[in-house]
């Protein structure tokens, strides 16, 4: 079977990785939208626009499933994209529920996009887990561009963590949510400056197995673990990202 994976750049490869893992016999199509990157800083309704473009580019390809491997194009379009598209779309969102579910009497931070914290679907999640009162958001969009260039380096990152987290008593904390599937390449990091008695926790892993459950209930072929990467629209075949992409994936 052929597996769609799509996000605004690299960060879903994050979940590519993890998908790869635990179901390496299926193909997979990898889909970054390099040229509108980034989604969590625009207007709600251009970036719909993107997604759906994007997600009507990848099932042309006639793919059994797709994961929409980016919170914020999930909280805006995931509904809509349902009501189009036929294959089972599993999409992600930020790790509340776990989080809250862990200890109920301390805080949780959320970290995630602008857009993705201010999205109705978010409010909806934290209302319907009645923790209104020991959410905190706290966007991180800089993370973002740091993934997309390419910038793993330790000094540069962890100097913004520490300016963002620095009004922050974390020991108030519970566990704090990583948001976006950008942020989980700075997880190491994250560590540095969050004591070990608070949870760092993401969304990946519940993704996975919501797509290991949607596959299963699917009829279709074995692959061989083929992966063709695009980049919005265009095919990667030998160039500087998909080199990046290949030594993350190793």
């Amino acid at each position: 079977m052929k597996i769609g994976v799509f996000d605004s750049g690299v960060g879903g490869i994050t979940v590519l990785k993890d998908s790869l893992r635990e179901l390496p016999n299926q193909d997979y199509i990898y889909y970054a939208d390099i040229a509108n990157v980034p989604y969590g800083t625009k207007p709600k309704e251009e970036v719909k626009r993107y997604v759906f473009e994007a997600v009507e580019f990848i099932a042309e390809k006639e793919v059994n499933a797709l994961v929409i491997a980016c919170n914020t194009a999930t909280s805006i379009a995931i509904a809509d994209l349902r009501k189009v598209f036929e294959f089972p779309i599993i999409g992600m969102e930020p790790a509340v529920k776990p989080a809250v579910e862990k200890n109920r009497t301390k805080k949780v931070l959320v970290t995630a996009t602008p857009l993705t914290l201010k999205e109705k679907k978010f409010q909806d999640l934290v209302s319907k887990i009645g923790s209104e009162d020991i959410i905190e958001p706290l966007p991180l969009p800089k993370l973002v561009e740091f993934a997309e260039n390419f910038i793993f380096d330790e000094q540069t990152v962890l100097s913004h963590l520490r300016e963002k987290f620095s009004t922050y008593n974390l020991n108030q904390y519970s566990s704090v949510v990583l948001g976006c599937t950008h942020f989980i390449f700075y997880k190491d990091l994250f560590r540095k400056i969050i004591p070990e008695s608070v949870n760092i926790i993401d969304g990946n892993v519940g993704t996975v197995n919501q797509l290991k459950k949607k596959l299963k209930e699917s009829k279709g072929k074995l692959g061989n673990g083929e992966i063709v990467f695009y980049s919005s629209e265009k095919r990667d075949e030998d160039n500087k990202t998909l080199r990046k992409y290949i030594e993350i994936l190793e």
